[in-house]
């Protein structure tokens, strides 16, 4: 019997149920343990993904028939770890920076999110501290104010912080209003239909690539963009990252995700030639900035989608394209605060989290998933789509439309090893988690690992 959360996410996709039958789960009970039913939602999301990889696979080989995609929970909850469980010769990463944790607020807890050295001097100038300011002295200020109170001075600094809700709390909020009328992947057809298609593939001794030949354009940072074009670069896509050259990505942040992938930097006012160019001969743009930073780019779906038409946009935000918070920023830590799952994972002296950043990662997924269904009905129509996701609604969907988990009976996952491997790299030694993402006749592991930062040219291979 097929979960009710995969057979939601995979109809959230446009996917045809009849498909639903060719997914295989593992189930591995107990490995995220947690009073939501986290492990479920992983699963969904990775198995969702495998099955739109496996169908657009067999739509460009002409297959015969839809290959079986197969999820084993082993493989996703070690993936859904993978940048803890990265090692840069024996060395862990560093996930969260000293500034970047709970604060017990005059009333109430406040978590703030200061790993990037902008978001640290804004989180500090909004309280009124040096930029050599440690923890004991945010300690000190953050006891003398709400943490409603905080949340807000920080946001009108650009900074981030965001109070703790209980589920209650958060679904009497305007913006948990507005998430809850969306659906969990928002999907949309734009542009005049064009003669975009992708070449057959041609079958060979070689795995089977279902995004091969195509170019992504990835606009991302930090987790759940990265790991959706990171899924696509596995499946042979083209995948350039772009940053911005004064913004820099944190550096264990971008080993971790930039496997399959090649790292430029540009500056898209100043370097609009280059961006045009990659734009005309882009597949698929993928934007993780918060809604609204790129249009002054002409980067809008609806820019887009006038100049190339058939072209996929794929965006991701923190809290929806919408509502009252639509245009802030915000991190998976931050938005398991503000929907209740802190409160709800907590206990009465403390609140808590998520055993994984699964709405990153799950998030991620769906959106890789939602770009190749979006190929998969471009080749029907000829029209561009345009794919949104929020990690804001992938919440709603945990904390209210999940139900509960039911631990099914199987196998025990014993630990991340199984699903684990190495290779060098021009990073150094590399440990990491393998792709969870599988089918048959599919790729087993990335093609190339992760290049220096910046290290690409700003063109197509």
């Amino acid at each position: 019997m097929i979960d009710p959360m995969i057979k939601s996410a995979w109809v959230a996709l446009g996917g045809d149920r009849a498909l639903l039958g060719r997914l295989v789960c593992v189930e591995r009970p107990g490995a995220l343990i947690a009073r939501l039913p986290v492990q479920r939602l992983a699963r969904a999301c990775v198995g969702t993904c495998a099955l739109a990889a496996a169908e657009l696979g067999a739509l460009r080989a002409g297959l015969d028939s839809v290959p079986r995609a197969v999820v084993d929970d082993g493989a996703v909850v070690t993936a859904f770890h993978s940048e803890r469980l990265l090692r840069i010769d024996g060395r862990a990463p560093v996930n969260f920076a000293p500034l970047s944790r709970w604060w017990r607020a005059a009333y109430g807890w406040v978590r703030t999110h200061a790993n990037y050295p902008h978001h640290r001097r804004r989180l500090l100038g909004a309280l009124g501290l040096p930029d050599d300011a440690g923890p004991e002295d945010v300690e000190r200020v953050l006891l003398e104010r709400s943490a409603l109170e905080v949340e807000e001075a920080v946001y009108a600094a650009e900074g981030l912080a965001v109070a703790l809700r209980t589920p209650g709390q958060w679904a009497a909020h305007p913006q948990a209003v507005e998430v809850a009328r969306r659906p969990l992947v928002e999907r949309v057809a734009i542009g005049a239909p064009s003669g975009r298609q992708l070449p057959p593939l041609e079958r060979g001794s070689g795995p089977l690539l279902p995004a091969a030949g195509l170019r992504v354009l990835d606009l991302t940072r930090v987790i759940a963009g990265p790991v959706a074009t990171r899924t696509l670069a596995l499946l042979g896509a083209d995948v350039l990252r772009v940053d911005a050259p004064e913004l820099p990505e944190l550096a264990d942040q971008h080993a971790d995700t930039g496997f399959g992938k090649r790292s430029a930097t540009l500056e898209l006012a100043a370097d609009s030639g280059a961006l045009e160019e990659l734009l005309a001969s882009a597949d698929v743009v993928v934007t993780g900035y918060r809604p609204g930073a790129l249009d002054r780019y002409g980067l809008s779906p609806e820019a887009l989608a006038e100049r190339y038409p058939g072209l996929i946009v794929a965006q991701l935000s923190a809290w929806g394209a919408y509502g009252p918070w639509g245009e802030r920023r915000g991190f998976d830590s931050l938005v398991q605060v503000a929907t209740g799952i802190a409160a709800t994972e907590g206990s009465t002296m403390e609140p808590g989290a998520l055993p994984v950043q699964a709405l990153d990662h799950g998030t991620g997924y769906l959106l890789a998933a939602g770009v190749l269904r979006s190929l998969t009905e471009r080749s029907r129509d000829g029209r561009g789509r345009l794919v949104r996701l929020a990690l804001a609604r992938t919440a709603h969907w945990l904390t209210t439309e999940a139900g509960r988990d039911p631990r099914p009976g199987g196998p025990e996952y014993e630990g991340p090893e199984a699903w684990l491997a190495e290779r060098d790299s021009p990073l150094g030694r590399l440990r990491y988690a393998r792709p969870p993402v599988s089918f048959t006749g599919g790729p087993a592991d990335w093609a190339t690992p992760p290049v220096p930062y910046g290290s690409s040219p700003a063109t197509w291979s």
